[in-house]
């Protein structure tokens, strides 16, 4: 049997998922966990997804994602699973179904933990860390036997810097806008079941207890479409230009790995006179020069966890928001996914601007797995540079900085192939999300550069007045 509990920080998962492990005898899975063992115990995922951290880039899903097909793999069939938190986004339920079924044990049901938000806001005032094993205890809820030490391996127990009204808040809003789609899902399989977490902990125990034993038994009842969503507010905000105070070439670029976003953006940016915003360099400036969002990225790296989204999303907010952007940018690695989508929706309508085109650069991905081949990064300035389309002046040096160029652990074919699946399944949603509002525009980016420069020139020109005629894009 496995079944997923999802709920937002706070609400209990942690606490009540050991004595439903203990109760059912299902082995207990959570993402935070898998991903600082693979750190600690330096595996080869581990070690990838340390490349990534020390270069002060976001950790892809596609790691994610197979450090949890790892661990499902490796399990026994007669072993059950509880997932913890597990999956957070609609690309993740769909990659979990799909890896469950291969391995025919598919999903017996996932349990929504509803908390108020004004709840969650008041129990983690009062969470507590360990910062040796990560065990959560609270103040008055779940105190520790002994006060500030941990009862299960004796660590400092902290508040966490980012548990506080404003930041939990901002989280809230992320969590319900990433968490709807995966309830619809779910839903819509006839698996979910919204369970209570409000009242004393014994009390939300049993009702997660009585609900595991009647799926067990095969009498459980779930939750219907509509009872769904009734109990899950899903943010969203209208692509209209009726809230916008002025419109501005505010520009989305989209595109694989290996597509040739990257010096799309930076042609398109100096052909157009617009800023070139991309998320990796905008993580790594926030952490390099130690800004109260990079201060807060590096507490999660530190601590070997992911960076939520929320923390992305207020970093690209804040960078939209500086006055070199009033003219009009292009955004290049942002939004990933159409909770983020829905993210940078809500952003532009607080600027009152809005999303005047979205470029999606479609390279086939045979294509692409030869492209990233060839590929080779400069460690020192991350300029991308490919042994056969962009060579350097001089064979492993920078033209620009002079540093050294390696090729990525992650560009061999097999792993492109498999990060190509996750990029599909992330972006499939987000063109349908932006195809309806007339934003998107998709650009052949295959052959010479020049050719792929001049047709999203001129699908972009109109949009940004006085902007130079393309050449031929034939």
């Amino acid at each position: 049997m496995n079944i997923a509990l999802i709920g937002p920080s706070g609400a209990g998962k942690g606490t009540h998922a050991a004595s439903l492990c203990v109760r059912f005898k299902l082995r207990h899975v959570a993402t935070g966990d898998l991903f600082r063992h693979h750190l600690q115990t330096r595996s080869p995922l581990g070690l990838l997804a340390r490349k990534y951290m020390e270069a002060g880039e976001l950790v892809p899903d596609e790691i994610v994602d197979a450090i949890i097909e790892e661990w499902c793999i490796k399990r026994k069939p007669s072993e059950g699973a509880f997932f913890d938190g597990f999956p957070r986004t609609a690309s993740q339920a769909r990659f979990l179904d799909g890896l469950l079924q291969t391995l025919h044990r598919p999903m017996a049901a996932v349990i929504y933990l509803r908390v108020p938000d004004a709840m969650i806001i008041d129990r983690l005032a009062g969470r507590l860390i360990c910062r040796k094993c990560q065990a959560p205890y609270h103040r008055t809820l779940h105190p520790a036997r002994k006060e500030g030490v941990c009862d299960v391996c004796g660590g400092e127990l902290y508040h966490r810097p980012d548990d506080n009204p404003r930041l939990v808040q901002a989280r809230l809003r992320v969590f319900h806008r990433m968490t709807g789609p995966v309830l619809e899902h779910y839903a819509a399989a006839g698996r979910l079941a919204i369970i209570s977490g409000e009242g004393s902990l014994a009390e939300v125990d049993t009702r997660l207890l009585d609900f595991v034993a009647a799926v067990r038994q095969g009498t459980a009842a779930f939750a219907t479409r509509e009872e769904t969503a009734l109990s899950v507010a899903v943010e969203t905000a209208a692509l209209t230009a009726a809230q916008l105070e002025r419109a501005t070439p505010d520009l989305v670029l989209l595109g694989g790995p290996g597509s040739g976003k990257g010096t799309q953006a930076e042609r398109l940016c100096a052909e157009l006179g617009l800023p070139h915003i991309a998320t990796g360099d905008l993580f790594r400036e926030n952490l390099r020069q130690a800004t109260d969002l990079g201060k807060l990225a590096q507490t999660y790296m530190n601590r070997g966890e992911l960076v939520p989204d929320d923390v992305t999303e207020a970093m690209v907010e804040e960078r939209l928001a500086r006055p070199d952007t009033q003219g009009g940018f292009i955004l290049d690695g942002f939004p990933r996914t159409v909770s983020q989508a829905g993210a940078l929706t809500e952003m532009m309508t607080r600027l009152r601007r809005r999303i005047a085109a979205v470029l999606y650069i479609k390279v086939s991905d045979e294509a692409l797995v030869g492209r990233l081949s060839g590929r080779m990064i400069c460690r020192a300035c991350q300029a991308p540079y490919h042994l056969q389309f962009k060579p350097p002046h001089k064979p492993g040096v920078c033209d620009s900085c002079r540093g050294e160029l390696y090729q990525r652990a992650d560009d061999n074919p097999a792993t492109v192939r498999a990060r190509l699946v996750t990029f599909h399944r992330q972006t499939e949603p987000l063109i349908a999300y932006y195809r309806p509002a007339g934003l998107l525009h998709e650009i052949d980016g295959e052959g010479p550069l020049a050719k792929v420069s001049a047709r999203s020139l001129a699908a972009l020109r109109p949009l940004v007045p006085g902007a130079p005629a393309p050449a031929s894009a034939t």
